[in-house]
């Protein structure tokens, strides 16, 4: 595979940029994407299964909303929404909180990325309740604000040397199954890491200078962990019992991405704040905080507002965004492809070892790769090189939680492309084994 002038580009990029925004998995350097596919610089052609990391739910350029925002270039192009009033913001509005669960009477706060929104959803829990306490857990990733990372608890890397956080912020095991660190199994398990959050609630975390527990429906960094529907149904139970608020960060798992249109959907109940971004706009810069008009009203004027926030160009891009994902039934696609993706895994995890676990929803899927099938010990070294291997045969495929390989496709992918994906994915998994993947690659193949 040609990559000249890939590289190229890295070598420039490496000249000007921090390395700080940046994990580091193979030289791609995109020169143009439709649909499923992704064409780099030099012309190589590649399935994309990370969706510019879960943002291209509608598929690359989705010629609709191509077309809406050249159509709102056209008109005007910003004019800020903390003084003034557009169209486009209201139309999108409308639509979003028809679209998110409750039939309660809700308002919007717009942002520009998921991060920002993870910190206006602080504001707002300790506004609204008077109490300065917020739950997150283990593992979470909810941005990399401050507040945002104050909840986040993924990556020690991420909170080096950069403290003090925001303070009252406590974390718990996210009910972790395939590695439970308590050592338990499905047939004895007592919701260990529920009780954990009561017993703090009984001796040192009043429960009652709690405002919130923040949760992401699916732990996406984490690995993909799907949280068993009783441990979500707990702990809303006590949420609702201590007049906590039960936060749900949908950055990664909305629209459609989990086989509905939310992933809170999955367990059949309805958060009071709703954390909202990435997918939202197909691409554009957006993000949302979704809550009750009463939530919304316990913040000040301008106490969570952004000059760019809302601009029009993502106001159009997002309520495309919402239309496609209706005309083209994609929420019913993610389910039906999903399913079909995992089914095609699970024949490879019967034939490879080496694959751990793969779990899902949707078409958000993890595949765990270990060492061995007793200790389950992370094998992040064949994630790296299965990942660049995979990108030299036509996939990109990334990894995160040190070896989980991260399947996000478009969620207009079809079994043809499913079917190519999994091929490429065996072959590399054969020549992982067959140790053809030298360790040069390494040096590159980083991740997070």
């Amino acid at each position: 595979m040609n990559t000249k002038n890939c590289e190229k580009i890295v070598v420039e990029d490496q000249k000007y940029l921090s390395k700080v925004s940046r994990a580091t998995y193979y030289p791609l350097a995109v020169k143009r994407a439709k649909g499923c596919i992704v064409e780099d610089e030099d012309g190589n052609e590649f399935i994309d299964l990370l969706s510019s990391a879960a943002v291209i739910n509608t598929g690359h350029s989705h010629p609709k909303i191509v077309q809406a925002i050249k159509n709102q270039a056209d008109q005007f192009i910003q004019y800020t929404s903390a003084y003034m009033y557009h169209k486009p913001l209201v139309e999108l509005s409308k639509k979003l909180i028809e679209k998110t669960p409750g039939n309660y009477e809700k308002k919007i706060i717009y942002g520009l990325s998921g991060s920002d929104s993870s910190d206006g959803a602080i504001k707002l829990a300790r506004a609204f309740t008077g109490r300065s306490k917020i739950i997150s857990f283990i593992q979470s990733y909810h941005g990399s604000t401050y507040g945002a990372l104050s909840m986040s608890a993924v990556s020690l890397g991420m909170r080096e040397n950069i403290g003090p956080f925001l303070p009252e912020m406590y974390h718990f095991n996210y009910p972790t199954c395939y590695r439970c660190p308590y050592g338990k199994e499905k047939n004895s398990c007592e919701l260990e890491c529920l009780k954990q959050i009561e017993i703090a609630f009984e001796y040192y975390l009043p429960a009652n200078e709690v405002a919130a527990i923040v949760i992401e429906p699916i732990a996406g960094d984490a690995g993909v962990i799907v949280p068993p529907k009783i441990f979500m149904t707990r702990l809303y139970e006590l949420c609702k019992k201590n007049n906590i608020l039960f936060v749900v960060d949908e950055i990664q798992t909305g629209f459609g991405r989990t086989g509905k249109w939310f992933g809170i959907e999955h367990f059949d109940m309805v958060p009071d704040i709703m954390i909202l971004g990435k997918a939202i706009a197909s691409g554009m810069p957006l993000s949302a905080l979704v809550a009750s008009s009463e939530i919304i009203a316990s913040l000040e004027t301008l106490s969570h507002a952004f000059t760019n926030a809302a601009n029009p160009l993502s106001c159009v891009a997002s309520s495309t965004t919402i239309d496609i994902i209706d005309e083209e039934k994609l929420v019913e696609n993610s389910k039906i492809m999903g399913d079909y993706f995992l089914d095609r895994l699970d024949n490879l995890k019967k034939k490879h070892k080496i694959i751990g676990d793969i779990r899902g929803k949707g078409l958000t899927i993890g595949v765990d790769l270990i060492t061995d099938e007793n200790t389950k010990e992370k094998n992040t070294a064949a994630a790296a090189k299965i990942c660049y291997r995979a990108w030299e045969k036509g996939l990109i495929l990334t990894f995160f939680a040190k070896n989980v390989l991260r399947i996000q496709p478009p969620l207009t992918i079809d079994e043809a492309l499913i079917d190519e994906s999994v091929k490429i994915l065996d072959e590399t998994i054969e020549e992982y084994m067959n140790g053809d993947i030298s360790d040069d690659v390494l040096k590159q193949s980083k991740g997070w």
